[in-house]
C-alpha cells in the first residue's frame, strides 16, 4: 500500500571541485618547458526539479540523502577535468522549500521549476593559469573547493482549486468519490482520511477525439477532517491545513444526519472559520489569490438522503443564509444534486480565477556587485586577546584553495589578500605584528613586513624566500648536500687507495 508523504527532511550535498594540477612540461631537448597543468572540474549541483508524475515525498521519506558527482582533477599536458555530474530530483508540483530555520526559499509550481538545492564546488585553478610575470613556473595549484551543503524541508501543498473542510465523517471523501474518478477509502468511523485526495471533476465533456478546455474542469481536493484546536496542532490541523492554502474555492461539507446532540450546521461552520482564521498561511500571496480568509466559500448540506438529515436541512438553511454563502443539499448515496453542485462550483472557480489571474514569470535579474563595494571586513576577535576575525566570500574562497604545505601557495595566498586591502584594514585597525588572524578556518600569525606583488624573488618551485624556512629541504639543498656528499666520498676513496698503497710497501721485501 502506498503511502502519502507531504513533509520531509533532506540532507542534500554537491559534488566537489577537482584539484588543479601543478605540471612542467618535459620532453626531449626542452626539459623545462613551461608550467602545463590544467584546471580541475566543476563539482556537480543537486537540483530540484517539478515532474507532474510525483504526486507524493516518499521517495525522499526512504532515501533523504541525496549527493552530486565530484569533479575529476586535471592533469598535466592542459588538460582539465571532467565536471560532476549534476543530481536532479523529480518533486510534486505545489512542493515549498524551507530551509533549516524555516525560511521559505522556493514554491515550486509549474511543470519544469527548478531550484538549485546545492550549488557544486568550483574547481582549482592548474599552474598553467597561475603563471605570471612574478611566477613563470609556479610550483603549485589551488584546490578544489566543497560542494555546498545543507538540510532542506520539503513540504507539499496541494495544488487544487476547491477544497473541501468539515469536521470528521462529514462525507468528503464520498463527494469527491462520486464527483470525480478518484477512489479515497470510505468508512463509517472518523479520521478516515489520513491524506489529501485530489480529483479532476468534469463538467462538460468535449466531442469525441477533443479535449474538453480549462473551464469545463476542475481540481477538487478533500482535506482530513478538521476539529476544534486545529489551528494549534490538535487532530491532524497543522499538517494538512497548508494544503487549502492555494484552494481558490472552499466548500464547507456539514453532516446532517450526525448524531452528536451539542453538534448543529451552524456551529459546525462557525468552529471551522476560527480554526481557519485563526491558521498562519506560509505564503501570504500564494499566487495572486490573496488572503485566505478572502475566497469565496460555499456551504454543502450532505447526507440529504435520510430523512431526518433532510429535516435538519430544512431548518437550519435559512439561518445559513446569515452567512451570505450559496448553500447547496447533497446527497453522495443518491447522487441528489450533485450535478448543480458541480456546475456552480465551476463557474465560482472560473469567475475567481479570471479575477486573481496568475502572476506572469519574472525575469532573472542579473545585478552586479558596485566596484567599491566592500568584498571583505576586518573584527576584533572576542575569542583571542588581541586577535581579528576576517569574514567575506573571496578570502574564506582562497582559503579553502590554498595548499598550506607548500610555501609558494601560501605566498601566493599572502599576495592576493595583501591586494585585497586586508592588510591595510588590519594596519588600521591597530594590529601588532605577531597578532592572530583568522580567515574561514585557519589561524595565522600576521606579519605586516611581508612584501608582495611583484618583487617577489624568484626561489625553488614551491618555496617562497618571505616565509620562516620549515623542516621541508628544497631542491637546492638536496642538490647541495649531494654534491658534499660526493666530495666526501672520493675523498675517502682516496684515502683508502693511500692507505692500501703504504701497507703492500711494508710487507714487500
Amino acid at each position: 500500500m502506498s503511502r502519502f508523504i507531504d513533509r520531509v527532511t533532506i540532507h542534500v550535498t554537491a559534488g566537489n571541485g577537482g584539484h588543479g594540477c601543478s605540471s612542467v612540461h618535459r620532453e626531449k631537448f626542452k626539459p623545462l618547458g613551461g608550467p602545463d597543468g590544467g584546471n580541475g572540474g566543476r563539482g556537480g549541483d543537486v537540483r530540484l526539479v517539478v515532474d507532474p508524475q510525483v504526486h507524493t515525498l516518499l521517495d525522499f521519506h526512504f532515501r533523504p540523502h541525496a549527493h552530486g558527482g565530484n569533479g575529476k582533477p586535471g592533469q598535466g599536458d592542459n588538460r582539465n577535468g571532467a565536471n560532476g555530474d549534476d543530481l536532479e530530483l523529480a518533486v510534486p508540483d505545489g512542493t515549498v522549500i524551507l530551509d533549516s530555520r524555516g525560511r521559505i526559499l522556493a514554491d515550486m509550481v509549474g511543470e519544469g521549476t527548478t531550484f538549485i538545492a546545492a550549488q557544486g564546488g568550483r574547481g582549482g585553478l592548474g599552474n598553467a593559469a597561475l603563471a605570471s610575470k612574478a611566477r613563470k613556473a609556479p610550483g603549485f595549484a589551488l584546490l578544489g573547493e566543497p560542494g555546498q551543503e545543507r538540510d532542506l524541508v520539503l513540504e507539499l501543498k496541494s495544488v487544487a482549486d476547491v477544497g473541501l473542510v468539515g469536521f470528521p465523517s462529514a462525507g468528503k471523501s464520498s463527494l469527491v468519490s462520486v464527483l470525480s474518478a478518484a477512489k479515497p477509502k470510505i468508512a463509517d468511523y472518523p479520521f478516515t482520511t489520513l491524506a489529501p485526495n485530489l480529483g479532476v471533476v468534469q463538467t462538460a465533456p468535449g466531442r469525441a477525439g477533443e479535449r474538453s478546455s480549462a473551464i469545463d474542469s476542475f481540481t477538487i481536493a478533500d482535506v482530513p477532517g478538521l476539529i476544534p484546536g486545529a489551528s494549534e496542532g490538535r487532530g491532524l490541523g497543522l499538517d494538512f491545513l497548508r494544503h487549502i492554502e492555494r484552494c481558490a474555492l472552499l466548500a464547507h461539507v456539514v453532516d446532517c444526519a450526525t448524531l452528536e446532540n451539542e453538534r448543529d450546521p451552524v456551529s459546525d461552520i462557525e468552529a471551522l472559520e476560527a480554526e481557519l482564521a485563526a491558521y498562519q498561511p506560509a505564503l501570504d500571496a500564494d499566487h495572486g489569490l490573496g488572503d485566505l480568509a478572502q475566497r469565496p466559500r460555499i456551504i454543502i448540506l450532505n447526507k440529504v438522503d435520510i430523512p431526518e438529515a433532510a429535516d435538519l436541512a430544512d431548518i437550519v438553511e435559512a439561518d445559513l443564509a446569515a452567512f451570505g454563502w450559496p448553500v447547496f443539499r447533497v446527497s453522495a448515496v443518491t447522487h441528489e444534486g450533485l450535478r448543480e453542485l458541480a456546475f456552480a462550483l465551476a463557474k465560482m472557480v472560473r469567475e475567481y480565477r479570471e479575477a486573481h489571474p496568475k502572476e506572469e514569470a519574472r525575469r532573472t535579474v542579473i545585478r552586479p556587485k558596485a566596484v567599491d563595494a566592500a568584498e571583505f571586513t576586518v573584527e576584533p576577535d572576542p575569542a583571542i586577546e588581541g586577535g581579528f576575525i576576517v569574514r567575506g566570500d573571496r578570502p574564506e574562497r582562497w582559503i579553502r584553495q590554498t595548499q598550506f604545505d607548500n610555501d609558494e601557495a601560501v605566498g601566493y595566498l599572502a599576495d592576493r589578500l595583501n591586494r585585497l586591502g586586508v592588510e591595510d584594514e588590519l594596519n588600521r585597525l591597530g594590529a601588532e605584528p605577531g597578532a592572530p588572524v583568522t580567515v574561514g578556518d585557519v589561524t595565522f600569525d600576521w606579519e605586516p613586513t611581508t612584501p608582495s606583488g611583484d618583487d617577489v624573488p624568484i626561489t625553488g618551485r614551491g618555496t617562497d624566500i618571505r616565509l620562516d624556512r620549515t623542516d621541508r629541504i628544497g631542491a637546492a639543498e638536496r642538490k647541495a648536500a649531494r654534491k658534499l656528499r660526493r666530495e666526501h666520498h672520493e675523498e675517502w676513496d682516496h684515502v683508502a687507495a693511500q692507505d692500501t698503497g703504504e701497507d703492500d710497501g711494508e710487507d714487500s721485501p
